[in-house]
């Protein structure tokens, strides 16, 4: 479980996926988040990029009332429609038990929706 708040979030799980596959050699990390308004996204944390991909969220789906989906909080249509954009998973490649991600990589759970405070996070391990 992963706490993301009342407010839009980037969290990086990227220590919980690494132990995740410590034990294991080569192969596939499998991370899926089973929301209907979370994604999974490989960026950079720490420097802005997390607060810039929500701006750009922001942008392209505003939090507003011309959502079709009008449950939850003002503007919760829109993140109905987030995993369009942020997909809900991600496949990671594993080296020696070892996320094999580049210099900069983080793995973020992406969550607009105040409304839901913890995210589930599920990972899955294909050998290699």
């Amino acid at each position: 479980m992963v706490a993301t708040g009342s407010r839009p979030a980037v969290r990086d799980i990227t220590a919980q996926a690494q132990r995740f596959v410590a034990d294991e050699g080569d192969g596939l990390l499998h991370v899926f988040v089973p929301h209907a308004t979370a994604g999974i996204a490989i960026i950079e944390t720490g420097a802005g990029s997390d607060d810039d991909l929500l701006t750009a969220l922001d942008g392209v789906l505003p939090t507003d009332q011309r959502w079709r989906h009008r449950h939850g909080s003002p503007g919760h249509g829109r993140d109905h429609v987030v995993p369009a954009f942020v997909a809900p998973y991600a496949s990671l490649p594993v080296l020696g038990g070892r996320l094999a991600l580049g210099t900069w990589q983080s793995v973020c759970l992406v969550d607009t929706n105040g409304d839901n405070a913890v995210r589930e996070v599920r990972f899955s391990f294909l050998p290699g």
